[in-house]
């Protein structure tokens, strides 16, 4: 019989301590030192982890880079406002804004957000602040003013004077409600508070939330939306994100000890893996990072991963005390065998979040270093220190004996478990080439429906939570209420200094809006040109005849002068088109950066320059630009990545496309399922494919690599798979389901963006699993059945 691997020496041969690579002499022959450093490390990461914030950044959800940003960035400071902003709609009790209660009340609200930290107060608007004006035609004239009648008392004719200041306002669909029920404060916000310090978004959450509370004790109605208010949800979420990290850790721990029935084996593998978590959030404030929202879920990762390899190393040692050897022999014969496919497997990982700082937008590059940092952490905890403490406390006598049951020997094929039997017969070629033509035929079928996916948000407000949540309720009263959503594209147009007014730029300005105003999701539009067809019929007793566009330059100078600056700035080089949108879904966004683009190309002259883009919905668009231009070239890297590490692994190209193509079904399909959830490729889960590649690829290294052992040393595919299947394979079983068991807990969080990585993980847990033991096989017989196999020899272990 032909043994394959370092335990084919006998039990009671005696163990030389000095043999084995010098990292298992150096770790192995200095347990105690080892286990002493990780101790000390603990109590100090641990420490640290007590330092560590949860906190989020607007300007981190930038692509900084991507032209529409850099334009954006260029002109920020004269743009204030279509960044980072909350708008706070405050409804009437009374049915109407003409109420003197609710106008006081109101007014104390808008002193309140006026004087809150962080908001920039020149830009801010309301009913009651004196760039909140009126203008209108009048006997005289033109006239104009505050909305808000600078003799306002109360008083029946100060409201019905103001009811006139609000119809002459063009405020109406923007600040004031279509059914003036309601009025907007419109806040921007900076990125910084008085202090100098970054804007706490949980804090001010709380903040905003405080103030919606007063207020709707004395009777109004407050909602409120922008990214602050969305970041805040997200972070209050955190703590259920505990509760089901806390859940994760109860049915991994219930599933490993269902499988070992040792409690002590058990407890080292969660506790390891737990130490790995601790580690990782220890460095992060050490190294100056914060956890944000959108890299919350890292930890449980970290803590997923640990559980795969800490498993694999828990049942090597479990496995090789069955077999008679000394708990301290199994552990080095197991960090022998293990360690190379471990670490390969860790550093696939650690490849696979690292290729995400590819991607041009800061939150998911510190969400690839925090998971990098985790991965490289499981190389001490679960290769090394694991192994380390198993070799001290070893495993329950029962538990080592039931693992090597089903030793596989030639005598022994009759005992195989029917599921081991069932796997084996997809080395042969019938079941190879059934499976290998259902992955065909999936991969097509997958291929097509994933080229419907789009890049960026499918649904109206905030995706990241559940539709029915209180942010998503107050965009739909937005949405109904007011005719410019909070979704706004900022198109600026650059000019030579001062000519910010020339007829032939304002005239195709003009054009521009006239032709969005057309496309499908465009409410409205605003500009110096569309303010001046106003102020012209309104200079002329506001005959609709003089709606017009007059190539009068004189005119429009003196109509600029008069202008808001927020349509030009100061210097009257930049002029800004201001496009709102009913939502900001993917659809919408593209057909008018689209068509802006195919208009800035036919009028950009050298003086004069059309460029996208400022605002919300103008951010976003940039943001579904750099990710899908991400997306195929982090996928690219990825698996170049994993490849590679493969092949120095291996040593054979044939088994790196053994390993590979089941990932790749995994993530095709993994696609198509995005399409029939409704959920576009964006920043929540643009991560998701890579890590469902770094972790998908553990399966396949740790039963690959025992099948090659075997297949080198001249024993049948059959066997050797068996082989595998019996060391390494029921644990991939194992972990793949515990792991998959784990997740998709997470559809009953209150946040739909951990809800939907909880679906998306779980599918590609169990897809990479089912890859590793049905199409790895297939694959194998075709690409690595050794041509010197005994072919009766594998039907006999077979059947």
């Amino acid at each position: 019989m032909k043994h394959h691997s370092s335990t084919s020496a006998s039990p009671e041969d005696k163990f030389d301590p000095n043999t084995g690579s010098i990292i298992e002499r150096v770790l192995f022959n200095n347990r105690l030192i080892v286990i002493i450093v990780c101790a000390l490390l603990t109590a100090l990461l641990g420490w640290q982890a007590t330092k560590l914030t949860i906190n989020a950044s607007f300007e981190k959800t930038l692509p900084t880079h991507q032209a529409y940003i850099q334009n954006y960035l260029t002109y920020e400071k004269e743009l204030t406002g279509l960044g980072n902003a909350l708008r706070i709609a405050v409804v009437s009790p009374k049915g109407t804004i003409y109420d003197a209660e609710y106008l006081d009340l109101l007014r104390q609200l808008s002193d309140e957000v006026f004087l809150l930290s962080g908001v920039d107060r020149v830009q801010m608007k309301s009913l009651w602040t004196p760039s909140t004006r009126w203008i209108g035609v009048t006997e005289e004239g033109l006239d104009g003013g505050p909305v808000i009648p600078e003799d306002y008392d109360g008083s029946p004719a100060s409201l019905q004077k103001l009811k006139a200041n609000v119809a002459r306002s063009g405020q109406i669909g923007q600040l004031i409600a279509a059914d003036e029920e309601s009025t907007i404060i419109y806040m921007p916000l900076l990125s910084e508070d008085a202090t100098g310090e970054a804007l706490d978004y949980a804090k001010y959450s709380e903040a905003l939330e405080g103030l919606r509370t007063k207020y709707q004790e004395q009777g109004l109605e407050i909602h409120i939306t922008g990214f602050t208010k969305v970041m805040g949800d997200l972070i209050e979420g955190v703590q259920a994100v505990l509760w089901f990290f806390a859940l994760a850790v109860v049915i991994a721990t219930i599933m490993v000890f269902w499988y070992t029935r040792c409690v002590r084996s058990t407890f080292l593998v969660v506790f390891a893996s737990i130490l790995a978590v601790v580690w990782q959030l220890g460095i992060l404030p050490t190294l100056g990072y914060v956890l944000d929202p959108y890299s919350i879920l890292v930890p449980f990762l970290v803590f997923a991963i640990g559980m795969s390899h800490g498993a694999q190393k828990m049942n090597g040692i479990m496995q090789d005390v069955g077999r008679g050897f000394d708990k301290l022999v199994a552990a080095r014969f197991t960090f022998r065998r293990l360690f190379m496919a471990g670490l390969t497997a860790l550093l696939a990982d650690a490849v696979g979040f690292a290729v995400l700082l590819v991607i041009d937008i800061k939150v998911i590059q510190e969400l690839a270093i925090a998971a990098s940092i985790g991965v490289a952490v499981l190389i001490f905890t679960n290769l090394i220190l694991l192994p380390i403490m198993l070799s001290y406390v070893g495993v329950g006598k029962k538990a080592a004996q039931r693992s090597v049951v089903n030793d596989i020997n030639e005598d022994s094929a009759k005992k195989m478990p029917a599921l081991w039997v069932f796997l084996d017969k997809f080395t042969q070629r019938k079941w190879a080439i059934g499976a290998l033509i259902g992955g065909f035929l999936l991969t097509v079928g997958a291929f097509a429906l994933s080229t419907q996916l789009k890049i960026g948000d499918l649904d109206q407000g905030a995706p990241e939570l559940r539709q029915d949540s209180r942010y998503n309720q107050d965009v739909a009263f937005m949405n109904q209420h007011y005719g410019a959503s909070s979704d706004v594209m900022a198109i600026m147009v650059k000019t030579p200094d001062g000519q910010c007014s020339q007829y032939d730029t304002l005239n195709k300005i003009d054009a521009l809006e006239w032709q969005l105003r057309q496309l499908p999701g465009v409410e409205s539009t605003n500009s110096l040109s569309l303010l001046t067809r106003r102020v012209l019929s309104g200079l002329n007793e506001g005959n609709p005849k003089w709606y017009e566009f007059l190539p009068n330059q004189s005119m429009l100078n003196y109509i600029t002068a008069g202008a808001p600056r927020g349509l030009y700035n100061s210097s009257c080089n930049l002029l800004t088109v201001y496009v709102y949108l009913q939502d900001h879904k993917a659809d919408t966004l593209s057909n008018i950066v689209n068509h802006v683009e195919a208009f800035a190309k036919d009028n950009n002259t050298d003086d004069v320059q059309f460029l996208l883009a400022a605002g919300s919905a103008g951010i976003q668009a940039a943001t579904n630009i750099s990710v899908k231009a991400a997306w195929y070239q982090m996928l690219f890297l990825v698996y170049g990545a994993v490849a590679l590490l493969s092949l120095i692994t291996f040593r054979s190209f044939k088994a790196v496309i053994v390993a590979l193509l089941p990932l790749m079904l995994t993530s095709i399909m993994v696609e198509a399922l995005m399409v029939q959830l409704g959920m576009g490729v964006k920043v929540a889960t643009l991560p998701v494919i890579a890590l469902g590649v770094g972790i998908g690829i553990d399966y396949a290294l740790y039963i690959l690599s025992i099948t090659l052992v075997g297949l080198r040393q001249g024993t049948s595919l059959s066997e050797s798979y068996l082989r595998a299947l019996n060391f390494t394979g029921k644990v991939v079983m194992l972990t793949g389901v515990t792991l998959a068991v784990g997740v998709i807990t997470w559809v009953a969080s209150p946040i739909k963006f951990q809800a939907d990585m909880g679906l998306l993980l779980a599918f590609m847990f169990i897809w990479n699993m089912l890859g590793a033991l049905i199409l790895l096989p297939a694959l194998a017989h075709f690409l690595l059945k050794p041509k010197y196999a005994n072919d009766q020899k594998s039907q006999d272990i077979s059947e």
